[in-house]
């Protein structure tokens, strides 16, 4: 199961509308096939882990993350596939949270006599669709805050410089959180201030999205977000409440909203902030006696978390 949780966070990022799955098919103690969801219209996991099977999957086992969906869609329905493949047993990671096929797997299986599980890696898979029961029963997308700042609890220096703040280890976490969301946000003065691509560094990404917040709608034209190869895929919108509700409507599950702070605000005051993660960095960057105080002789980097009642990421 811990395979197909792999191979299905290789997918975070490309599928929406539907959620990223994996699955792997066993048989004699040895895996045969293994497949994830792609993209949307594409097969899915329990699907392409079929069609890679070196030889036939009747009589073997399938571990999929995502309970088995029921009813077609764009493409033929996963339980009527593993009913034909003839394999003896199918075990999910964790429930479908879209109520059109939420439980209604086990029974289609057994009645084909397919024995059937679920449970196994719960934990892990549920936080691997954590966008897509948000998105599919909300129709909202999950909306993660990033704020790197320094120990005295500043986001940027008193001439509004941001630019480092953290190192380039996190900038490297960073690059791999873009590589699994599908909107990267950002304030307007951000834009004005930074000029930043907000595209991935760690691996191309052509699925991701930009979204600018500016209450004025006035920015500078040759930003990078406005010129560089993918300004087809930047959003700009003048209130970020509106802009997270805009999103899920486009069917975007996942927003990173990496700056400034009075956007993190606004979305905090509207409670559409699901996960914060803060960049602790080992300086400080403040006016007064502190400022003076000198950089850690040990250490990186510290990430820490917020709010009380969101989750937080540590790394």
């Amino acid at each position: 199961m811990r395979r197909a949780i792999a191979l299905a966070w290789r997918s975070a990022g490309h599928t929406r509308p539907n959620p990223p799955v994996g699955a792997v098919v066993v048989r004699d103690g040895r895996i045969i096939g293994e497949g994830r969801h792609r993209r949307c219209g594409g097969d899915h996991a329990e699907v392409a882990a079929l069609k890679a099977c070196k030889t036939s999957p009747r009589g073997a086992a399938v571990y999929v993350t995502l309970e088995p969906c029921s009813k077609p869609g764009r493409v033929g329905a996963c339980c009527a596939a593993l009913i034909a493949a003839g394999v003896k047993r199918v075990t999910w990671a964790c429930a479908d949270p879209n109520p059109t096929n939420r439980g209604k797997a086990a029974r289609i299986l057994r009645r084909a006599g397919i024995a059937t599980a679920h449970g196994l890696c719960e934990d892990e898979a549920s936080a691997l669709i954590r966008p897509f029961a948000k998105h599919v029963t909300t129709g909202l997308p999950y909306v993660t805050v990033k704020l790197a700042m320094s120990l005295d609890g500043k986001i940027c220096d008193d001439l509004g410089n941001a630019r480092w703040i953290s190192d380039g280890q996190s900038r490297r976490i960073t690059g791999k959180w873009r590589e699994r969301v599908d909107v990267v946000m950002v304030g307007a003065e951000t834009v004005r201030k930074d000029n930043p691509s907000l595209l991935c560094h760690t691996r191309r990404n052509d699925d991701l999205w930009r979204a600018v917040v500016s209450r004025s709608g006035k920015m500078p034209h040759d930003a990078q977000v406005f010129t560089d190869a993918a300004k087809d895929r930047t959003l700009v919108f003048r209130d970020a409440v509106e802009a997270v509700r805009e999103l899920g409507g486009r069917g975007f599950m996942h927003v990173l909203c990496e700056g400034g702070l009075g956007l993190a605000r606004s979305l905090a005051a509207a409670g559409l902030v699901d996960e914060w993660i803060s960049v602790l960095a080992p300086i400080v960057i403040g006016a007064g006696p502190l400022a003076k105080a000198c950089r850690f002789t040990e250490g990186d980097q510290i990430v820490g978390c917020s709010r009380e009642d969101a989750p937080c990421l540590l790394v």
